[in-house]
C-alpha cells in the first residue's frame, strides 16, 4: 500500500477520506441541477403562451421529441468524455470543464427564446459527456489501493446523487411553478455555479488524483499482472471495414435522433421518403441497427467461446435493459404530464395539514443530515480547503433559504370557495346527438363567462364553485378575477390582470379573464406542484436501498436474469395501479394522489433491482480491454430505451383520446411483463452463457 494513500485517508469523515465528500457534494450539485431542469421541460415547452406563468403551448408530442433526443444523447457523449479524459486531460479537468459548460447551459435556458434554449441543451449535454463518466473514476482511483472500502463509499456517493435529485426536483420544481418557469432554470444553473467552484477550490484535497495521464499515468486498465487475453485467444482489433461501419451507423443513428424533433417541431425531415410504408426516418434507424448487429456478431465469431458467450449474454441483458428504461423513463414524460392533468393535486384541511406535515420532515430532516455531514468536512478540511468550505456553506445557507420559502408558501396558504357565472350548453357527440350518462339522462358542458362576453338573451347562465388556494387574505364577497391555465383556475391581482389585458391585447384575441367572488373562507389548503412527485423516486431509493442491498447480500440472493426479471415486472405493476386508478375515470375527473405515489414506488423498487447491477455484470463477463467498448454499447441500450420513452409518452393524449387513459398505462404494464418473464425463463440459458460468473 502507498504512502500516498496512506496519507489521503488521513483526512476521514465518517470512515472515509474527506474528498469523497467534496465528491459527493460536487455530484449533488450537478444532480440538482440537471433533474431541477429536466423536471421543468415538459410543463414549460407545454404550458399556455397566455397566462400568469407563460409556456410555449407545445404540443405533448413535439415538447417529447425534443426531450426524447436531448435524454438520447446524454448517454451517448460520455462515451467520449470518458476518453478525451482518458487520454488527454484527465478526470479533475474533464469534470470542471464539463460542469462549466453545463453551468452555460442553464444559464441559456433562463432566456425565453427557442435559440437559447436548443444551445443551453446542447451545451447540458456535451457538459454530462465530460462529468457524467469522470467523477466515478476519481473515485475509483481514489480508492484504488482501498477495495474493501469501495462498496461504501459508492453507497455515499450515490446518496449524493439522490439527494441532489431530489432537493433540485423539489426546490427548483417550486420556484418555477410558483414563480416563473425561467426562476426554476436559473437557480439550477446558480447551483451549478457553486457546485464547480467548490470542487475546483478543493484541489488541494486530491493529491494527484485525477490528474492529466501524461503526468502521473492514472488510467482506467487492468492491472499489469491481469493476462490481456485468454488462453488460446488471439487479438481481434477493429478491422477498417469495423470502423467505416461504425462511422456509417453513428451518422444514422444521430441523423434519426435529430431528425425526429426537426420533423415534429419545424416540418424539417431530413429522410422525406417513404418504403413499403415505411418512413424514411424508421428506415434509417433500422439500417443503422442492422449494421450494428453485423459488427457484433463479425467481432463475436473471432472470440473465444467463454468470451464470446459472456459478451452474447451483456448483449442479452442490454436488450431487455431497452425495455425497462422505455417504462421507466415516463417519469420525465407521460407521468408529469398525468401529474399536471388527471391527478388530484389540491389538499384541504386535514388531508391539506398531513401533507405539510410529512412535506416539512421529507425536506428538513435530510436537510439537517447533509449539513451535519458539511460541518463534520468543514472541521477536517477548513485549513486546507478554506474558500471550498465557504463556497459549500453559501450553497447551503441558499438551499435553506428556499427551503424554508417553499414550506412556508404552503403553510401560510389560504382556501377559498369562489363562485362564477358559466353558460351551460348540452354535450353533443360528433353526430350532433346529445351526450347521455349512465342513467340516459343529457350530459351538460360549463363555459366561464369572461369580462369581454356579452350575453345573449338565448343563454342559460349558473353559478359555478371552485375551490382555489391563495397566499392573499381575502374576504367574503370580496370581488376578484379568476384565469383559467389548463384545467384549473388560478387568481389574479392587480398586477397580473394588466400583464394579461396587455397579452390579450397583443395576441388580438378576446381576454379570457373572468370576474368572480369569494363565496366562502375554507379551512387550510395546499396546491401539490407537479414537480414534487418526481422527487419520490429520490426518496424511495435513499429509503429502500440498503433493505434491497442486504436481500442481494444475504441467501435470498437471486440469479441476474430474476433480478432483471423482477425489476422489469415490479416496476410494471407500478404502472398496473396507474391503469386501473384511471379506469372508467370521465374526462376532466382527477384521481387520487395515492396511485401515482403506489407508482413511484413501485416504479423504484423495480430500478433498485435492475439498474444497479447492469454496470457490475458487464465489468464482471467482459474482459478489460473490452470494457469500455461494451459499457459503450450498454449506455447505447440506455439511450434507445430514453428515446423510446419519450416517443411513447408523446402519445399520451392520441391514445387517451383515441381509447383511454387506462389503455396507454396498459402498455406499460404489459410489455415489461412479458418481457420479465422471458428474461426469467431464459435464466438457464443466461447461466450457461455466463460460464460460472455469479
Amino acid at each position: 500500500m502507498s504512502s500516498k494513500s496512506e496519507n489521503f485517508f488521513d483526512s476521514k469523515v465518517l470512515g472515509h477520506p474527506s474528498g469523497l465528500f467534496v465528491l459527493f457534494f460536487t455530484e449533488m450539485w450537478e444532480r440538482f441541477s440537471f433533474y431541477g431542469m429536466r423536471v421543468l421541460l415538459i410543463q414549460f415547452l407545454t404550458a399556455a403562451v397566455i397566462g400568469l406563468n407563460p409556456g410555449w403551448d407545445w404540443s405533448i408530442e413535439k415538447a417529447t421529441a425534443l426531450y426524447g433526443t436531448y435524454a438520447m444523447l446524454l448517454y451517448i457523449t460520455p462515451i467520449f468524455g470518458g476518453i478525451i479524459a482518458d487520454k488527454y486531460i484527465g478526470y479533475r479537468w474533464a469534470v470542471v470543464v464539463g460542469a462549466i459548460i453545463m453551468t452555460f447551459g442553464h444559464a441559456f435556458m433562463a432566456f425565453d427564446t427557442p435559440f437559447f434554449l436548443y444551445l443551453g441543451l446542447a451545451c447540458l449535454v456535451i457538459g454530462t459527456g465530460f462529468f457524467k463518466p469522470n467523477m466515478t473514476s476519481i473515485l475509483s482511483e481514489m480508492y484504488k489501493d482501498f477495495p474493501e472500502k469501495k462498496d461504501g463509499a459508492y453507497t455515499i456517493f450515490y446518496m449524493g446523487v439522490n439527494a441532489g435529485a431530489f432537493f433540485g426536483m423539489m426546490l427548483c420544481g417550486f420556484l418555477a411553478e410558483k414563480v416563473g418557469w425561467h426562476w426554476g432554470f436559473g437557480l439550477a444553473g446558480i447551483f451549478m455555479l457553486l457546485g464547480t467552484l467548490q470542487f475546483w477550490l478543493a484541489k488541494p484535497l486530491f493529491g494527484t488524483v485525477g490528474e492529466i495521464p501524461s503526468k502521473t499515468g492514472n488510467q482506467i486498465t487492468a492491472d499489469d499482472d491481469t493476462p490481456k487475453y485468454e488462453p488460446g485467444e488471439k487479438p481481434n482489433p477493429f478491422t477498417l471495414l469495423d470502423q467505416v461501419l461504425i462511422v456509417i451507423m453513428t451518422l444514422l443513428g444521430l441523423g434519426y435522433a435529430f431528425n425526429d424533433p426537426l420533423n415534429a417541431i419545424g416540418g424539417i425531415n431530413l429522410f422525406n421518403f417513404e418504403i413499403g410504408g415505411l418512413s424514411g426516418q424508421n428506415i434509417v434507424i433500422l439500417i443503422a441497427l442492422f449494421l450494428f448487429l453485423f459488427v457484433v456478431i463479425r467481432r463475436l465469431a473471432n472470440y473465444t467461446k467463454i468470451v464470446r458467450d459472456r459478451m452474447i449474454a451483456v448483449i442479452i441483458f442490454a436488450f431487455f435493459v431497452i425495455f425497462f428504461w422505455m417504462s421507466f423513463e415516463q417519469g420525465a414524460t407521460s407521468l408529469v404530464i398525468f401529474a399536471r392533468d388527471n391527478t388530484e393535486r389540491n389538499l384541504v384541511g386535514g388531508a391539506a395539514l398531513a401533507f405539510n406535515v410529512f412535506n416539512t420532515l421529507l425536506t428538513v430532516v435530510p436537510l439537517l443530515f447533509i449539513s451535519y455531514v458539511l460541518f463534520l468536512l468543514a472541521k477536517q478540511t477548513i485549513k486546507k480547503a478554506f474558500w471550498s468550505n465557504i463556497t459549500l456553506a453559501v450553497t447551503f445557507l441558499g438551499i435553506w433559504a428556499a427551503a424554508i420559502w417553499m414550506l412556508n408558501f404552503n403553510w401560510s396558504s389560504h382556501s377559498y370557495d369562489v363562485s362564477y357565472d358559466a353558460i351551460q350548453t348540452e354535450k353533443l357527440d360528433d353526430t350532433g346527438k346529445p351526450v347521455l350518462n349512465e342513467e340516459g339522462k343529457p350530459t351538460f358542458i360549463t363555459t366561464p363567462v369572461t369580462a369581454s362576453y356579452v350575453a345573449k338573451p338565448t343563454d342559460k347562465i349558473i353559478t359555478e364553485t371552485i375551490n382555489i388556494a391563495s397566499q392573499n387574505t381575502l374576504a367574503k364577497g370580496e370581488q376578484i378575477n379568476i384565469h383559467q391555465e389548463g384545467d384549473k383556475f388560478l387568481m389574479v391581482d392587480n398586477t397580473d390582470l394588466a400583464k394579461l389585458d396587455e397579452e390579450y391585447k397583443k395576441q388580438n384575441i378576446p381576454s379570457e379573464i373572468v370576474p368572480a367572488k369569494i363565496a366562502e373562507i375554507k379551512d387550510s389548503q395546499v396546491e401539490i406542484t407537479v414537480s414534487w412527485f418526481s422527487t419520490l423516486n429520490s426518496f424511495f431509493i435513499i429509503a429502500l436501498a440498503s433493505l434491497v442491498s442486504r436481500v442481494w447480500d444475504s441467501k435470498y440472493n437471486p440469479s441476474a436474469s430474476v433480478k432483471y426479471g423482477l425489476g422489469l415486472i415490479i416496476m410494471a405493476i407500478g404502472f398496473g395501479f396507474l391503469a386501473f386508478g384511471s379506469y372508467g375515470v370521465a374526462e376532466g375527473v382527477r384521481v387520487s394522489i395515492i396511485w401515482l405515489v403506489l407508482a413511484y414506488l413501485f416504479h423504484t423498487l423495480g430500478e433498485l433491482c435492475l439498474s444497479p447491477v447492469g454496470l457490475s455484470y458487464v465489468s464482471k463477463l467482459v474482459p478489460a480491454r473490452m470494457i469500455a467498448f461494451m459499457f459503450g454499447m450498454w449506455y447505447l441500450a440506455i439511450a434507445i430505451g430514453n428515446k423510446l420513452a419519450a416517443i411513447l409518452g408523446g402519445q399520451i393524449e392520441v391514445i387517451t383520446k383515441e381509447y383511454s387513459l387506462s389503455t396507454f398505462f396498459l402498455i406499460f404494464t404489459i410489455v415489461p411483463i412479458v418481457a420479465g418473464l422471458i428474461v426469467i425463463a431464459l435464466n438457464p440459458l443466461m447461466k450457461k452463457l455466463m460460464h460460472g460468473v455469479k
